[in-house]
């Protein structure tokens, strides 16, 4: 172990007992005792609550070398009431990823963020089989989701719809979305096994995201789809959208998401949210004012 390993072992034992202490007993089921001589919890009683030996926690905690996964790091988090913030501090200090990977952004040719800058006023998104998020254009921020205010190391969108907490998604039906994104990943992990960027991403959505592991254990399978989704955004309303995909193959495999207008309703809501005119010629082709009949999202609704 070097000294910065053994440096970092020891500054995640001082904070782990930091948050042992400040949690009293009570608070999560134990009674008070007349005979604590520490404040907080004792190191059994947090080994009971996160489901860990109470040897191992106790040498976890004086920063011994021993091996940690991420599925137990967080059941020692929640164990502890840990916020976000700090469930990443304890991830950092133990030595594993907080996020996904940063993506290969550099390996995108200029054009490619040229060519999204162009398309405004409809949002677009550049992605890798890993749903790395690489590029955006100003349109994707001011309709769904504005990524210049998440951080670079968290813009994954399996991290962003399952575990951070910014993440408000506005398509109708986030549930079958979810889903299906889940399925396109596990999809696409088949020519990925024994890479470990992917190993460690799944192996985290799965410590931190209950829902995340309840979908991969179904092992669906899907690929992209171009079909039309909801969007029930904030200050316009409903928003149909198209998504376009066109596929990058420089350097590796990278998808573009090009969501254009699906009516001519929808294309007025793109002009307003983001202050630009659609050209001529490159409007939506649907008739103008058309609607949703009730029932038809769940039948449209599909992932990115």
């Amino acid at each position: 172990m070097t000294a910065s390993q053994d440096a970092r072992r020891r500054e995640l034992g001082l904070f782990l007992r930091t948050r042992r202490e400040r949690i009293q007993p009570e608070e999560v089921g134990f009674a008070p005792g007349l005979r604590r001589r520490t404040p907080g919890l004792r190191r059994e009683e947090v080994a009971l609550l996160a489901g860990v030996g109470v040897t191992w926690y106790t040498w976890l905690e004086q920063g011994r070398d021993i091996n940690v996964s991420a599925q137990v790091l967080e059941a020692i988090a929640r164990a502890l009431q840990l916020e976000r913030l700090e469930n990443n501090h304890l991830f950092t200090l133990a030595g594993l990823r907080v996020g996904p990977a940063s993506g290969e952004c550099s390996v995108l040719p200029p054009a490619v963020q040229r060519t999204l800058d162009a398309v405004s006023p409809y949002p677009a998104i550049v992605m890798n089989e890993r749903w790395d998020i690489l590029a955006f254009n100003d349109a994707y921020c001011q309709v769904v989701l504005d990524l210049r205010q998440i951080p670079v190391e968290e813009r994954n969108m399996l991290w962003l719809n399952f575990v951070c907490d910014q993440w408000h998604c506005y398509f109708v039906d986030g549930e079958s979305i979810r889903l299906h994104m889940v399925a396109a990943y596990r999809a696409a992990m088949a020519n990925h096994l024994t890479e470990p960027v992917w190993q460690e991403l799944t192996q985290v959505l799965l410590a931190r995201s209950p829902e995340f592991a309840t979908y991969w254990e179904r092992y669906d399978v899907a690929a992209p789809s171009t079909r039309i989704k909801l969007v029930d955004h904030p200050e316009v309303g409903l928003l149909r959208v198209e998504p376009a995909l066109l596929w990058i193959t420089q350097g590796g495999q990278f998808r573009v998401n090009v969501y254009t207008a699906a009516d001519d309703d929808t294309e007025a809501k793109f002009e307003i949210l983001t202050g630009e005119t659609v050209p001529a010629g490159r409007g939506a082709v649907r008739p103008a004012g058309a609607r949703v009949s009730p029932g038809q999202g769940p039948r449209e609704q599909v992932f990115s």
